[in-house]
């Protein structure tokens, strides 16, 4: 029964300047939501190779530019896939290797879907930097104001 009590016990640091029973609930409401949000998570997202084939099936592969891997890990967050990425330094170009469950195919293809739309939204979008040059050049183009600085002094 102590053991059992043991392991429930929790630890709790706050800083504050006074310690009213107010923040003492808030306190234990942020930690409340630290769990939840913990519990919901668990081991899903990026991880190691190892732990990807530590779990329940065999992971796949698939080669992705290094262009966008930061983009097509947001994508797979927002998904909720697990995935390991690994950088293949034996090519010129390096590639990244994104390793993720076989259950997860389905959602993989739906993520990858979602990185290609991305990528072509990018690709048609005016670039802004051009722009902004062609906008730089307009205003040289434009004749300056002559200002003339006269002073008129009579005496």
């Amino acid at each position: 029964m102590q053991e059992e009590v043991e392991n429930r016990t929790v630890n709790l640091m706050i800083s504050t300047s006074k310690l009213t029973g107010r923040t003492l609930v808030a306190a234990f409401r942020k930690y409340c939501q630290y769990r939840a949000r913990v519990k919901s998570e668990g081991d899903h997202g990026k991880m190691t190779v190892e732990k990807l084939i530590r779990k329940d099936q065999g992971a796949q592969q698939i080669d992705i530019a290094k262009s966008g891997i930061k983009d097509f890990e947001r994508v797979l967050n927002k998904y909720g896939v697990d995935y390991a990425i690994r950088k293949d330094v034996s090519q010129e170009p390096p590639r990244f290797m994104v390793f993720f469950k076989a259950r997860d195919a389905d959602v993989l293809t739906a993520a990858f879907k979602e990185y290609s739309a991305k990528l072509s939204h990018k690709e048609k979008r005016p670039s802004v930097l051009k722009a902004l040059a062609h906008l730089k050049d307009l205003a040289k183009s434009i004749p300056a104001k002559t200002r003339e600085k006269k002073q008129e002094r009579e005496r």
